[in-house]
Formats: structure tokens, sequence, C-alpha cells
């Protein structure tokens, strides 16, 4: 079986990702570009997001001024996609996503607005897409970068979710998250 219909053939399971409540599954800080810490608890703020996290550091190349994008400030990634992808669970941290959940984050599940509960935490999702980089290709490779942004997955958010806080608070790795 080829990598590309392997990946196919894990879509039931993804499509099976718990809806309403799941799970955080990993929490990844990013401190320095291509350094990545795997927290057991974070702390999210409103200005910085995940507390320690280089995101309050990064240009964007979307805002006029090339100040971070507020719409950005969280990456969340459906862990079924993950382990399809990647089944060396400490590869996962390489994503680029700070929140790895075991959640359907599909458009039907949570359209854009959408909170969720992290622990004492609230975040909202934005419309700005996530649809991966030039990194996550190298990382996990072309044809998991080709399945993840299909046109006829799109509406499933494959390669993820951005997010933003909207109530500062904390959480711990394994805590619930929870549609608000």
């Amino acid at each position: 079986m080829s990598e590309s219909e392997t990946f196919t053939a894990g879509l039931e399971r993804i499509l099976q990702s718990p809806r309403g409540v799941g799970r955080l599954e990993m929490i990844v800080r990013r401190p320095e570009v291509d350094a990545r810490e795997v927290l057991q608890s974070a702390e999210f703020c409103l200005k910085e997001g995940l507390r320690g996290d280089n995101w309050s550091r990064r240009p964007s190349s979307r805002t006029p001024d090339r100040s971070p994008h507020p719409d950005m400030q969280l990456n969340l990634m459906n862990a079924r996609v993950l382990e399809l992808l990647c089944p060396v669970r400490d590869d996962w941290q390489w994503a680029g996503d700070q929140l790895i959940v075991d959640l359907d984050l599909s458009e039907e599940q949570l359209p854009v607005g959408t909170r969720l509960a992290l622990g004492t935490a609230v975040i909202e999702v934005t419309a700005q897409p996530h649809t991966g980089c030039k990194k996550f290709a190298e990382r996990f490779g072309l044809e998991a970068h080709k399945f993840v942004n299909a046109a006829q997955h799109r509406h499933l958010k494959l390669r993820g979710i951005n997010a933003r806080v909207v109530q500062a608070g904390r959480c711990e790795s394994g805590a619930e998250v929870r549609v608000l």
C-alpha cells in the first residue's frame, strides 16, 4: 500500500474523533525557531498566547506592520491525524502546533468563533487558515502535506486550526478540551 493509500485508509479513524469534549494530548512550546519543549502544564495569556512561546516575537507576513498575527496565536492539530502521519509520538512536537488534541476540528464541529475551554483558559477558533509550511512537508513528507491540504478534506481541517486566547488561564496535558 502506498503512503497516500495508507493516509486515505486512516481517514476513517480520524473521522471518529470526539465531538464536544476531547483531550489535550500534548502541549508544545516553541521558545525559538526550530526548538521545542513538551510541557506537562502551560499558562495562556491574552498578549503572549502560550507563555514562553515565540509567537509573540515572530513577524507575520499577514499583518501590515509585520507584527505577530493576533488570529494565529495558537495552532491546534488533531492527534489522530498526527498519529497517522507520524506513529512516533515523540516526533509530534515537530508539527509546529502548540496544542495536539483528540477532538474533531472540522468546520462543522468548530466553526469560526467557537470557544474551547482548556483548564481555566478559554480560546477561540479564528478564520485564519492553517495549511502548514515547507517545514511541515520536510518533517513529515510531501505526501503527508498533500493529504492534510487536499481540497476534498479541507473542511475537516486535517492540518489544524488557528485560535487566540480570550480568557487567560492554565491547563495540564491530558486535560479535557471542551467546546463551550
